[in-house]
C-alpha cells in the first residue's frame, strides 16, 4: 500500500463570498491564486504554506442554516504553528485585526487558539506541546 497522500486543499462554503474573501485576505495577507465563477458556484482559492490551498465557495443555490461544530461534518479547521511562541504571535495578529478569539488554551496534547470566520466557521491555530 502506498503512503496515504497529504491533504492538498480545503474548501469552505461561505454565505457571502466578497465579505469572506475580504476577511480571509486580511488574515492571510494574500490575494487569491484563483477567482472564478463556474456557473453553479463561485470560488476564490488562496495558497498557504507547504503547498496547501484554502478555497472559499459560494453556491448559486445554497442551503440555509448556520454552522455548528456539533452537526455531522466539519468540526473545525486548524492551522499548524511550530511552537507556542508562534501561536502567541498569531494571538497578537488576531488582536491587531480585531478578530475575537478564545485566547491560548494549553493542554497536554498542545496549545490552541480558537476563533471564527464571518460565517461562524470554527478555526484554530494549533501548536504541539513544548
Amino acid at each position: 500500500m502506498p503512503d496515504f497522500p497529504a491533504i492538498t486543499h480545503v474548501a469552505l462554503t461561505v454565505s457571502d463570498l466578497d465579505r469572506s474573501a475580504a476577511w480571509y485576505e486580511r488574515l492571510l495577507e494574500a490575494e487569491p491564486a484563483l477567482d472564478e465563477d463556474t456557473g453553479t458556484f463561485s470560488h476564490k482559492v488562496y495558497p498557504l504554506s507547504g503547498g496547501m490551498l484554502l478555497g472559499l465557495h459560494a453556491h448559486s443555490d445554497p442551503e440555509s442554516g448556520e454552522f455548528t461544530a456539533t452537526r455531522t461534518g466539519l468540526d473545525h479547521l486548524a492551522f499548524g504553528c511550530a511552537d507556542r511562541d508562534e501561536l502567541a504571535r498569531w494571538e497578537a495578529r488576531l488582536d491587531e485585526l480585531g478578530i475575537d478569539h478564545g485566547g491560548i488554551v494549553d493542554a497536554h496534547y498542545g496549545s490552541g487558539l480558537s476563533f471564527k470566520d464571518p460565517d461562524g466557521l470554527a478555526l484554530e491555530f494549533f501548536a504541539p506541546p513544548s
